[in-house]
């Protein structure tokens, strides 16, 4: 198999595709109360078209790919798609990142279907505080989808929390959790794009600090999927705490991720407002091979490392883009 490289010697094998810029919440970091004007049905790509960039991606190198939104769970059919997806030869990993609302109805066929790994966004397991976060509420039903996704057995199951300074903290409500549960909870530092504030912004290192009150916690490996989070447990935890700082201590260096947006813009760094469009190769007279010296060109122009607090935050949402 081949493999994708970047000018500055990265490997890229890991694609996300954002399916929907709908989501059934409206978590202020990435969307605005009233919503979005959602791109018009002929401007997204159809599932055909992303199962087609998704094999000439999978033939430049790319070994992993993750569906996102938006709430990729509220795009019809989504189980179809990830079927066509998992049929893919020499795609290794497929997961999913949910708010975990409609997870419990659509987990068992998604994981038939092909699905090997979801993660759950949950920012706050105070009902109050979730509510505020998102503007819609419903906590409970986000654990059900977590419940319901061990159950089935998908490992490892993940939770998204993104720290929101003066917010949501604290965290001892998850260091109860990954006693409870096998799941792993990483802490995302809060990113310039969308309704970024620098006053909400809480460090990594600052949070660690909260978190010596606790004590007792050590370095650990993570599991399947890591990424670029450091994790660490403690005794009698049946789960781990990771944590993720891509603004004070960012991980270009092995970032190895694109990006395809909804409406078929590949984005090769989430800070850089740059995008190719692949929407009129993907519905031309083109070749899988044409698509893949295509992605090779793009994956050529991604930057050293981004640029976030240096210049403004990316034009778009965080839900136009893919979290």
């Amino acid at each position: 198999m081949e493999a994708l490289y970047d000018n500055y010697d990265r490997k890229i094998d890991y694609l996300r595709i954002s399916v929907t810029d709908r989501c059934n919440l409206r978590c202020f970091y990435c969307m605005p109360e009233e919503g979005i004007t959602p791109k018009p049905h002929e401007e997204i790509l159809s599932y055909e078209e992303i199962k087609r960039f998704a094999e000439a991606a999978v033939a430049t190198g790319i070994t992993k790919i993750r569906l996102t939104g938006g709430e990729p769970l509220v795009r019809r059919d989504i189980v179809k798609l990830v079927e066509m997806l998992a049929n893919i030869p020499g795609l290794n990993d497929l997961s999913l990142t949910t708010n975990g609302i409609l997870l419990p109805h659509h987990a068992e066929d998604l994981k038939k279907a092909g699905l090997q790994r979801v993660n759950v966004s949950i920012d706050s397991l105070d009902p109050e505080t979730y509510q505020k976060l998102t503007r819609l509420g419903g906590v409970e039903k986000a654990l059900a989808g977590v419940r319901v996704a061990l159950e089935l057995g998908f490992d490892p199951v993940k939770i998204n929390t993104v720290l929101i300074k003066g917010v949501n903290d604290d965290p001892k409500d998850f260091i109860r959790l990954i006693h409870d549960y096998p799941v792993h909870v990483r802490f995302i530092e809060f990113m310039p794009v969308g309704d970024w504030n620098p006053e909400l912004y809480l460090s990594i290192d600052e949070l660690k600090q909260k978190l010596g009150r606790y004590g007792g916690f050590e370095p650990v490996e993570g599991p399947k999927g890591a990424g670029p989070a450091q994790y660490a447990t403690c005794k009698g935890a049946l789960g781990t705490l990771g944590f993720i700082s891509p603004i004070s201590n960012h991980f270009c260096p092995s970032c190895n991720r694109l990006r395809l947006t909804p409406d078929g813009k590949l984005r090769v760094c989430l800070f850089s407002d740059a995008e190719f469009d692949v929407r009129p190769i993907l519905r031309g007279n083109t070749s899988e091979q044409e698509i893949a010296a295509f992605i090779r060109t793009v994956t050529e122009s991604k930057p050293e490392r981004h640029s976030a607090g240096a210049q403004e935050k990316p034009a778009r949402l965080m839900c136009q883009i893919g979290g």
